[in-house]
């Protein structure tokens, strides 16, 4: 598989911080992984996974959530490997095992022993994996439209997943992503696309999902046995206009899932933490702050 050099990638790393760049954090070592990271706040872990989307990073994805939560908790944020500034090695598996192996390996280099964790879309699927195989390393789980069932892939994850560079076919993802046509415009399209084609971005992207990508909603997927044993707390979001994930994979998760609770938004898309950002982060502050 196509990657970032390391050598690359360490010197892009470099130009974004003296540029300025909001999606540059700090590097970590995780898993074997040149890892960046955000890190606000103290308290009770809390890790922000974020989607799969071409260009994503954890800023990008999470920008308007992480200023309020970093008021309760300890938030980190990293880039998932082959997404943002962390590193794409080369001839690197991109597999629910493989990303699961990294979350816990940015717990380990930042001496989190255990976390809530907080999974959108894609990283909502990693976050069920990832309570699945280490119990012990986390808290309360919140799927904001999360995969990690099994489920018809949609005309828009396929498009999301199918994504080839240029402003037009990125300005129709977004149009797919939101729901609110006023967070849509060319502008936009643009940063998005520029970000999908930085050094090393688009050859790991296109490397993940290839067609057919039914295959991938199913590999991200935990069995309806597994899901049903957890045993976590676990607070499930979705939009309910959202083409992305369907609404149908929350509802299925709330229906195996013994100590959940599922919240609605209407006339929301794919991106409830952006359309419904304030709403979004006080559901989760109240449910994440709860005594134990």
């Amino acid at each position: 598989m196509c990657g970032l050099d390391p050598d690359l990638s360490i010197i892009y790393f470099f130009e974004g911080v003296m540029m300025g760049n909001p999606e540059i954090g700090s590097r970590v070592v995780a898993a074997g992984i040149d890892t960046n990271y955000h890190s606000v706040g103290e308290g009770n872990p809390v890790l922000l996974i974020h989607g799969s989307g071409p260009g994503v990073s954890a800023y990008a994805n999470w920008r308007l959530t992480m200023p309020v939560l970093g008021k309760h908790f300890r938030v980190v944020a990293p880039d998932m490997v082959g997404f943002g500034f962390t590193d794409r090695p080369a001839g690197y598996v991109y597999s629910k095992e493989n990303w699961v192996r990294h979350i816990i390996g940015v717990m380990d280099a930042l001496g989190i022993e255990r976390a809530d964790i907080i999974g959108n879309s894609f990283g909502g699927a990693l976050a069920i994996a990832t309570a699945l195989e280490h119990p012990e390393r986390v808290g309360r789980l919140v799927l904001m439209g999360a995969a990690g069932t099994h489920f018809e892939l949609t005309p828009g994850l396929d498009a999301v997943w199918g994504y080839t560079p240029s402003i037009e076919n990125m300005r129709k993802l977004l149009d797919i992503f939101a729901y609110d046509r006023s967070l849509v415009n060319d502008e936009l399209a643009k940063l998005r696309y520029e970000a999908s084609i930085r050094p090393g971005f688009q050859e790991s992207f296109s490397s993940m999902f290839p067609a057919p990508r039914q295959r991938w909603v199913d590999a991200l997927a935990s069995s309806d046995e597994q899901i049903r044993s957890l045993p976590n707390d676990v607070l499930l979001i979705h939009g309910r206009e959202d083409q992305v994930v369907p609404l149908v994979s929350s509802m299925r998760l709330c229906e195996l899932i013994r100590r959940a609770q599922l919240h609605v938004f209407g006339c929301c898309g794919h991106w409830v933490q952006i359309e419904w950002a304030d709403e979004f982060t006080e559901l989760v502050v109240d449910f994440l702050g709860r005594p134990v």
